[in-house]
């Protein structure tokens, strides 16, 4: 017996675990513009090694024993008639909505197009690229610009790489100073020119590049690691732009609910929850939304469940490969400044694998 109709817009990380938690207990169907689960944390070694092509696409198949998947566009949240309206035409009808589309990554952590094989040439082409360019030069040093210029170096360590960063340290968003000089460290060690307090912007000559200071750097390939932009417009197209705040992204209250709405919600990268947007905050949110969607579907009246509040993640391990073997892992310690840990400890748990075994199995497949 199913308590009810739950659409899930988006197949991200977020999308796909509340989609499998509500499996058992409501007519889930998720939409996505994509044929496949996108493994965006092994898109950045797969822009630049050819045998990790095809390792970010996982496929849906064995995600729901018992909704559907439907590939397509979500353009519109019928609030009226409680239907989700696609590119298609086709409306779905629904007791509660889920907004989970994501937020869009630079490239390479982008999957260009809807099939596998237009993403798979986008990353063959990449990867082209950083075989035969004679200077990388990749913007932002976050976790993302780090990992990448790393990645780079190793696959091409006769090839010229500078990391330029906005800020006086990388991976400042940390709040702690220790894993930028680690990462710092490395980079400099692997002849990686790094160079802070450098905002960059095109120059005016092709393969051209400029900081704030007016110094010219050229390079034949760059990458931009500056930030993502929530998947919203859409929302705003269809008339909910008063759903959002300044920035885009989807206003909720400490129930994941959007703000006045008992049957939508809006987990993951899409959200305004003040916290990193990390994998492992998106499957939290998942986790409470289900929770507060199953209370909601179950229950009415002076019977109904309290919801859980979700409390945003502030102080969450952040793992940083430099390549397969090699990297830093921040890890929260209460009280005091964050530990530091090696690449023991992050080679195991993610900078070999880049947690594919985990994200396969979550799907429904096994690891291999």
């Amino acid at each position: 017996m199913y308590d009810g109709d739950v659409v899930v817009i988006g197949g991200g990380y977020a999308g796909v675990r509340l989609a499998r938690r509500l499996d058992d207990t409501a007519r889930v169907t998720l939409v996505d513009r994509k044929e496949v689960f996108f493994h965006r944390i092994a898109s950045l070694r797969a822009g630049v090694r050819p045998e990790w092509t095809h390792t970010p696409f996982i496929p849906y198949d064995r995600l729901l024993r018992h909704g559907r998947v439907a590939t397509g566009k979500a353009v519109r949240i019928d609030t009226a008639e409680r239907q989700v309206v696609l590119a298609t035409g086709e409306r779905l009808p629904y007791d509660v909505v889920v907004i989970a589309s994501g937020a869009d990554y630079p490239e390479p952590a982008r999957f260009t197009g809807t099939t596998t094989e237009e993403a798979a040439k986008s990353f063959a082409e990449h990867q082209r690229n950083v075989a035969t360019a004679e200077h990388v030069l990749v913007v932002g040093g976050g976790p993302g610009g780090v990992e990448l210029s790393a990645e780079i170096r190793l696959a091409r360590p006769d090839a010229r790489v500078t990391l330029a960063h906005s800020g006086p340290a990388l991976l400042d968003s940390t709040g702690s100073a220790r894993p930028g000089r680690k990462a710092l460290a490395w980079l400099e060690s692997h002849d990686v020119e790094v160079r802070l307090d450098s905002f960059m912007s095109p120059g005016n000559d092709f393969g051209t590049y400029r900081d704030a200071r007016g110094t010219v750097i050229e390079a034949d390939l760059s990458f931009w690691a500056t930030g993502t932009t929530p998947n919203t417009l859409w929302l705003r197209l269809a008339g909910h732009g008063d759903w959002l705040n300044g920035a885009g992204h989807v206003k909720v209250d400490r129930t994941l609910r959007v703000e006045g709405r008992l049957d939508v919600f809006a987990v993951g990268d899409v959200n305004d929850v003040s916290e990193l947007k990390i994998t492992p905050a998106a499957l939290a949110q998942a986790d409470i939304a289900a929770h507060n969607i199953r209370g909601y579907l179950q229950s009415s009246g002076k019977h109904r469940k309290e919801p859980r509040l979700y409390r945003p993640v502030q102080r969450t391990p952040l793992i940083v490969p430099f390549g397969p073997a090699d990297g830093l892992t921040v890890l929260p310690v209460p009280g005091g400044e964050s530990a530091v840990l090696g690449s023991r400890t992050t080679t195991l748990t993610k900078a070999k694998s880049l947690m594919t075994p985990y994200m396969r199995r979550q799907l429904g497949y096994t690891a291999a």
